[in-house]
């Protein structure tokens, strides 16, 4: 499908957007972690579910997706923090990644049936996808936030240079033949990652976009 360019700038400003609204509805405390379930169903009043969308969808990678006319949305059940806490940053980034959706694109996409349906398959990288991606990045690690905890870990703005930690991550996977682009993140971005309850690959991705890690 064929979506309107978007450039980062304006992506973040809508996911800063949706933040502002929910802080001025809620009065809730600026600070990490986002508190994303309730901007679904509290602030946009969206029906949150899990199900096997694999089944239900009849595709494969399936993990979260939108149906726009029903304001609901569905979660594959296998990202269920309840099940298994150790997918709760995958969880809360597809959380996320729905929310970009429907911000951006639910006045965008119907299917044959006039029902609109929204999906995500890990290893689909189309512009709609990519652009719910940044929007989640965004959402979840806002750029003050970011900051702030930053200066409380370093007292400064300047970037850390983990070149030779990856590069020493890399070689210790390849030695043992199993590289892993999950596990190819420094301990820095995995200890921000536990503030602001998203994936260390998540909160590595944002840190470099931002220019406060250097990986190369």
């Amino acid at each position: 499908m064929r979506v309107p360019y978007l450039h980062k700038a304006d992506i973040e400003a809508a996911a800063n957007e949706l933040l502002m609204s929910y802080h001025y509805k809620f009065g809730m405390e600026e600070a990490p972690p986002v508190p994303v379930e309730e901007i679904l169903e509290s602030l946009l009043g969206l029906a949150l579910e899990f199900d096997d969308l694999d089944a239900l969808l009849n595709k494969k990678g399936v993990l979260g997706a939108t149906w726009v006319n029903e304001r609901r949305v569905v979660i594959n059940e296998m990202l269920d923090p309840t099940e298994d806490p150790s997918v709760e940053g995958r969880y809360r980034f597809t959380l996320a990644h729905e929310l970009g959706h429907w911000q951006l694109h639910r006045h965008l996409s119907f299917d044959e049936d006039g029902q609109t349906i929204l999906c995500r398959s890990k290893s689909k990288k189309d512009p709609m996808e990519w652009q719910a991606d940044c929007f989640a990045g965004y959402l979840l690690m806002p750029k003050k936030d970011v900051i702030r905890s930053w200066e409380e870990v370093f007292g400064t703005h300047d970037p850390y240079d983990a070149s030779e930690e990856l590069y020493n991550m890399q070689s210790r996977f390849d030695e043992a033949g199993e590289a892993s682009e999950e596990g190819l993140v420094v301990d820095l971005a995995r200890d921000l990652a536990e503030v602001f309850q998203v994936s260390g690959l998540a909160m590595q991705i944002r840190l470099v976009d931002m220019g406060l890690l250097k990986l190369r």
